[in-house]
């Protein structure tokens, strides 16, 4: 009969702990709680819930990754928003306030590089945030817009769509805004992915929020190619990852807030892991890789604080074995 030692060459470890560094396919015993325990990899993709919010909002600026995510802004149950917090994988805490209290704006950047443009009042209006504070700069965008959404970094940023121009495009540098090449299927409230020469563009509508798009637009630099399309028509949806490995999530599919996640291989869209609840217009860490994303905030369609965390399929876990 074959067994550990004669398959591995290795002994079953008996531990009073768990090894801080264990290697997928490490077998132990953990004699403190008496069970064996196996490192494997995730076969799919999982939501879990993460710290909440300090307080319920929606239509915020966001940023950063699933443990250094930014949110600032956006609205609450009965006002507009300027506070700031950051997240560092469990907890929020406060950062320097936005200048402008608003919603709709478009945003991306890490927790200490972020970036955020326009507004609700279709404005032009720029922001830069260290990490500790916001700076309203001397660059505004050519065109003033609501809705739109980013990707990149603070100093290499890619704004995309917006309304009342939809097919809008334009590229920071640091210092200035740039028209770039205009969206062949535009909108406004979809969501995006990548960099300034290698972005995505997903969803949305151009109609209001019953015209919705499963449409998916692919970026050069230059030009935009289409993509594959979404199974599932939304607006107010977030995205994250890049143009060959994005998540779609959540949104509004022109009756409800959704679970629905896709997941998209630079060709095509197939379906994910959904989200515990449904939302749309909320907050996401979309400097995140489609294998590790955060969302938080957002309406449900009541206005939330919950946060939720994916870790995409092949990511390593320690599980406890069972023989019944």
């Amino acid at each position: 009969m074959a067994t550990y030692y004669g398959t591995y060459g290795q002994k079953v470890q008996y531990l009073a702990s768990d090894p801080s560094d264990p290697q997928t396919g490490q077998v132990w015993y953990n004699s403190t709680s008496a069970v064996l325990k196996v490192r494997s990899a995730t076969t799919s993709g999982a939501w879990a819930s993460g710290g909440n919010l300090p307080a319920v909002r929606n239509g915020m600026v966001s940023a950063g990754t699933q443990t250094t995510a930014l949110v600032a802004g956006g609205y609450g149950t009965t006002a507009f928003l300027t506070s700031t917090f950051e997240y560092d994988g469990s907890t929020w805490t406060a950062g320097g306030n936005i200048n402008t209290s608003t919603t709709e704006r478009g945003s991306c950047g890490t927790q200490t590089a972020a970036l955020a443009w326009g507004s609700s009042g279709v404005s032009t209006a720029t922001e830069e945030y260290d990490g500790s504070s916001w700076t309203t700069v001397p660059g505004t965008l050519n065109t003033g817009r609501a809705g739109s959404y980013g990707a990149g970094t603070q100093t290499a940023a890619l704004a995309m769509g917006g309304n009342p121009s939809p097919t809008a495009v334009e590229e920071y540098d640091g210092t200035s805004w740039t028209n770039g090449g205009s969206l062949t299927n535009g909108g406004y409230f979809g969501a995006g992915a990548g960099t300034q020469t290698a972005g995505l563009f997903f969803g949305g509508t151009n109609a209001g929020p019953s015209g919705l798009f499963t449409t998916t637009s692919e970026y050069d630099g230059t030009s935009w190619t289409a993509g594959g399309s979404l199974a599932t028509g939304r607006w107010g949806l977030a995205g994250t990852g890049i143009q060959t490995a994005a998540l779609a999530i959540g949104g509004f599919n022109g009756s409800n807030a959704i679970t629905n996640v896709e997941n998209y291989n630079g060709t095509a869209w197939s379906s994910e892991t959904s989200l515990s609840t449904a939302r749309y217009t909320m907050g996401n860490a979309n400097s995140s890789p489609s294998s590790a994303a955060c969302v938080y905030g957002g309406s449900t369609p009541s206005v939330t604080n919950l946060t939720e965390e994916f870790t995409g399929a092949g990511a390593a876990v320690t599980r406890t074995v069972t023989v019944s």
